[in-house]
């Protein structure tokens, strides 16, 4: 029986006789609201024709009108309203007659879920006033002509986000007459970066460009000897992306009542990101076998995976970490909580906080992987949201990590997250959620230990500094790198990173002693290897260097290991296996005498071709465009299966087209017609991938002019 099916049966708790109503999860589902509300009985000569009566409401809801203008929210291909919290916006209704204060009494009523409440924040009567309080829901008339008015509508900074039904609800001396339920006035409210008195406010209007509006970003892969970059769609503007978000959060079964508060936004996506404990978005598979799915380094966006999660409510296979990172920031770019995409090099995986990762080796010097449990990925990717933290003490808002890669559980879930960047840095790891995880992360030691004959543990070598070396992220307004290590830690052997390690320590991070084993290391001999650069499909050298720098005569006897390793550190099969003596002068360079074991390694990314991509003819928006990709096979294999993608936002949807064979040195050229819909700057990103083959990427700025 599979983990889906088990999940579904989960039984419901009961209603218990505390709670008045059924819990409200749902953004979809509505309750009915009575066209005509009775005080009592009504006369028989009552003819609700006779009063105030709403004939139209315009919404301003275009693209170039004012609402979408002011509230940044013109680039969602959405036909609805959507503004901002804590920000006015402007609508119209038109009456049957002119609107005569005096005597005409009506009221607008904002509604969300299916059990609306006023204490709960999902029923919103609103009064129309005379000023609007910045901040707080309110309503003023702006302009009054023939027998229409014109609204400001402040919504409150705190309140839910997601998708409200509008009514409008006038007083008569028998009932109350409200508006037919009309899903065209429906409006969603976003968070507001922009509004200083919202959780998630950034006030740098070049990092709100960035973090909030941009839609395409930058992977950082690779190793620390051998950074990677690959572009990747957020498409957070993209049609029916927003509704697939709101349905997230219905999936993860969040409260509507609580929808107004980023961090609990946070903590249900990171688990609903994945799907390992309640069939969320993305199953991760990492062991490079994919069928009935993608391989994850297929995927160019996250728009494709959101839009079949959200039809078809299963989980889109298949996903590694950059995925759920590139999925978690749509997610939350997408309702307005200002978010980035990081890198971690040299990732610690720590499966019990103890700060440190234990490597066992055999009497050769080679990893015993039945022993070794800890592991170092060549790079993690996880993302930080920015936000208010007012449950933790001052200072330790800002950026905050949340990651939805399924590593360990949180809270019975696989989640990790919100966890605050600076109480990272200063160890202060006591502070909700899961900062240790995070502080292990890029903090821990490595210990290469083997066990003597005897039983007892032997340490060879302890590296204190190879976790954590190098954290970046996108830079703000380009496409290159930004180095972000130090808001993580102190410089390394600082004063300061020792008192933030013995913070960390203090608050409960296991940090493990070395009592109980033997530590001697060898100092007077050190060894480094060099790595050529490696293509696919040739051969490469590695070159060792041993210094011996006493005056003793040793002899070394190494081994050589060389495996395929998938990047979170899981090794494949061995393809390279060598050992050789050599002998080492006194105070030279090039130990049989110590029985020590001097152990290191070294990742090497093979040098993988790209795609090019072309364009042809002029690039207008409204007008039909020629792209095409092209690729040369470069491996003494023939490709098989091959599968190219292509996508860039605001200019063409995801095209797939696959490939049966593309022989060794052949070129293949793919060429596709599409219509941009948006002017600026855009960028088309490609894919390429079949077994034998993957990461192979290829992207292209275009600057689409206005018609």
């Amino acid at each position: 029986m599979s983990e889906a099916t088990n999940t579904n049966e989960k039984k419901k708790p009961p209603l218990n006789g505390r709670r008045a109503l059924p819990p409200n999860n749902s953004n979809d589902e509505e309750n009915e609201v009575p066209e005509m509300e009775a005080f009592g009985l009504i006369p028989r000569g009552f003819n609700p024709k006779d009063y105030l009566r709403v004939v139209d409401i315009h919404m301003f809801k275009e693209p170039h009108e004012i609402n979408k203008q002011q509230h940044h929210t013109d680039k969602y291909y959405s036909p609805k309203l959507i503004v901002r919290r804590g920000q006015p916006f402007q609508i119209q209704i038109d009456f049957n007659r002119p609107y005569k204060p005096e005597t005409d009494q009506f009221w607008l009523e904002y509604l969300i879920g299916r059990y609306p409440q006023q204490n709960k924040g999902t029923y919103i009567p609103i009064l129309l006033g005379d000023v609007l309080k910045p901040g707080e829901w309110g309503a003023k008339i702006t302009h009054m002509e023939n027998n229409s008015i014109h609204l400001s509508i402040m919504s409150s900074a705190t309140c839910i986000i997601g998708k409200f039904r509008l009514y409008v609800a006038v007083s008569t001396p028998f009932g109350i007459l409200r508006t037919r339920r009309n899903s065209a006035t429906d409006t969603y409210i976003l968070f507001n970066p922009w509004c200083q008195q919202d959780a998630v406010y950034l006030d740098d209007e070049k990092e709100r460009e960035e973090y909030v509006l941009n839609d395409v970003g930058i992977v950082f892969h690779g190793n620390i000897n051998d950074i990677k970059l690959r572009s990747w769609s957020y498409g957070q503007f993209e049609e029916n992306i927003l509704d697939a978000c709101l349905f997230l959060m219905d999936k993860a079964e969040l409260e509507l009542s609580g929808r107004g508060n980023p961090i609990k936004i946070c903590r249900v996506a990171a688990a609903v990101i994945n799907a390992r404990d309640d069939n969320g978005v993305v199953a991760g598979s990492w062991d490079n076998t994919y069928t009935y799915g993608v391989a994850p380094s297929a995927w160019t966006g996250s728009v494709d995976i959101l839009l079949e999660y959200y039809s078809s409510k299963q989980p889109v296979r298949y996903g590694q970490c950059w995925v759920f990172a590139g999925v978690f920031n749509t997610f939350l770019r997408c309702l307005g909580i200002p978010a980035r995409l990081v890198t971690n090099y040299s990732s610690a995986h720590d499966n019990n906080a103890n700060l440190r990762l234990d490597f066992f080796l055999d009497d050769e010097g080679k990893l015993d992987t039945k022993l070794t449990k800890d592991s170092v990925w060549n790079y993690h990717c996880w993302n930080e949201a920015w936000m208010t933290r007012p449950d933790l003490p001052v200072g330790f808002g800002g950026w905050q990590v949340v990651d939805g890669t399924p590593q360990e559980t949180s809270d019975g879930m696989y989640r990790c997250g919100p966890a605050s960047v600076q109480a990272i840095k200063h160890g202060h790891v006591c502070f909700q959620f899961d900062a240790p995880f995070v502080y292990a992360e890029v903090n821990s030691d490595i210990f290469y230990s083997r066990r003597e004959k005897n039983g007892t543990q032997v340490i060879e070598k302890i590296d204190t500094s190879h976790i954590g070396q190098l954290i970046v992220t996108k830079e703000i307004g380009g496409d290159g790198m930004m180095e972000i290590t130090e808001e993580y830690k102190f410089q390394e052997g600082s004063e300061e990173e020792r008192l933030a390690l013995e913070t960390a320590v203090m608050y409960g991070i296991k940090k493990q002693t070395i009592q109980d084993t033997v530590y001697q290391p060898q100092t007077d001999v050190d060894m480094d290897f060099q790595v050529q650069k490696a293509v696919l499909g040739s051969d490469f050298k590695v070159t060792i260097t041993f210094r011996n720098k006493s005056h003793n005569y040793y002899t070394a006897t190494t081994y050589l290991s060389g495996n395929i390793v998938f990047y979170t550190g899981v090794t494949k099969n061995e393809f390279k296996k060598h050992s050789f003596s050599a002998k080492l002068e006194p105070s030279s360079s090039r130990i049989n005498e110590t029985g020590k074991i001097l152990a290191t390694q070294k990742a090497t990314v093979l040098e993988i071709p790209t795609l090019r991509i072309k364009t042809q003819g002029e690039m207008v928006a409204g007008k039909q465009m020629s792209v095409t990709v092209e690729f040369t096979n470069p491996l003494k294999q023939t490709l098989e299966n091959v599968t190219l993608r292509l996508e860039g936002p605001g200019v063409l949807r995801t095209m797939k087209k696959e490939f049966r064979q593309i022989p060794t040195n052949s070129t293949l050229i793919w060429e596709v017609k599409s219509i941009p819909k948006r002017p600026g700057l855009r960028k088309l990103i490609a894919s390429l991938n079949c077994d034998a083959l993957r990461h192979v990427y290829g992207e292209l700025n275009v600057q689409i002019q206005k018609p």
